[in-house]
């Protein structure tokens, strides 16, 4: 498994019978990020019986009450379980000195501590790292400051072939190069080149969260090649004036994007209330690109 993805919210800002708003947790290389935090959210994590002991970092879109109104609740529920690892929070800076007030007002005593690390939604630039991957911002078109997020899992060394250690009498201190692609001289000064002796890492995964943005073709190049894209959906052709004017996006835009970036697979959600038959978001960027998954709420999707 290379990544699994739980949608906690796929609705816009109105909370339907089908949709809470945004919300996902992504868990990838063996840790937990959640990704926004509207409304609900936690909730639904409580529903699906959603472990995060691994859970350490949120990243936050942009400010808009249907990708962080769920963030206090999930804080002071944290709280109350005596949660003793840090939570760190990747957002627009306004969100400290937004939701500081309310930390000290709800959670007096917290058994943990919430770090926040301002990003600039303006930039592209990498603003999470370890040793295993990275999270880049993706400035994206919206009424106030967002940006989208691509985590990419760091390309692993190549493999060695287990045989060329028998058939070489390679020495274990020797290993470590050869994986970093050195060559190997074996004992009468022969030069056995890395391509018999190794084999290529699988290619590292990628993931993109595109939401909420107008449609956007420079955000191209930096998604280039994903495996797995998120990209909001909020409107139907019929109402692409209305993704105009509100700086959103259609199925089909979404589907563009997917095509001009040749991304493996494309999720599209945030639907607008005002669409009862979902189906039509599917149909509309089908017609654009062919591996499209319509987001459903409480739906966990694997990626191999």
């Amino acid at each position: 498994m290379k990544a699994k993805l739980t949608i906690l919210g796929c609705g816009s800002a109105m909370p339907t019978m089908q949709n809470n708003p945004s919300g996902q947790l992504l868990e990838m290389c063996d840790k937990q990020f959640l990704i926004d935090c509207g409304e609900g959210t936690q909730n639904t994590m409580r529903q699906l019986a959603c472990k995060t002991a691994r859970l350490y970092n949120i990243f936050i879109s942009h400010l808009h009450g249907d990708h962080c109104f769920g963030l206090i609740g999930l804080l002071s529920t944290w709280g109350m379980m005596n949660r003793t690892q840090d939570v760190h929070i990747y957002a627009h800076s306004d969100l400290e000195r937004l939701l500081s007030p309310l930390i000290a007002y709800h959670c007096q005593g917290m058994s943990y501590q919430v770090i926040f690390h301002a990003i600039d939604p303006k930039k592209h630039a990498v603003i999470y790292e370890d040793r295993t991957l990275t999270v880049t911002s993706l400035p994206l078109r919206h009424s106030v400051p967002t940006c989208g997020f691509l985590f990419e899992e760091k390309r692993k060394e190549r493999h060695i072939i287990k045989e060329a250690i028998d058939t070489y009498q390679i020495p274990l201190a020797a290993i470590p190069d050869i994986k970093a692609g050195g060559d190997f001289i074996t004992s009468d000064g022969r030069v056995v080149h890395n391509a018999e002796l190794t084999v290529e890492a699988k290619e590292p995964f990628r993931y993109a969260y595109c939401s909420d943005t107008g449609y956007k073709p420079a955000i191209v190049p930096w998604i280039q090649g994903v495996d797995v894209l998120y990209h909001e959906s909020t409107y139907t052709d019929e109402h692409k004036d209305a993704a105009e004017r509100f700086q959103h996006s259609t199925a089909r835009q979404a589907a563009k994007i997917a095509k001009k970036a040749n991304a493996g697979q494309l999720l599209i959600g945030h639907f607008s209330a005002r669409v009862i038959d979902q189906h039509i978001f599917l149909k509309e960027a089908k017609e654009e690109f062919d591996n499209v998954t319509l987001c459903r709420d409480k739906t966990t999707y694997t990626f191999s």
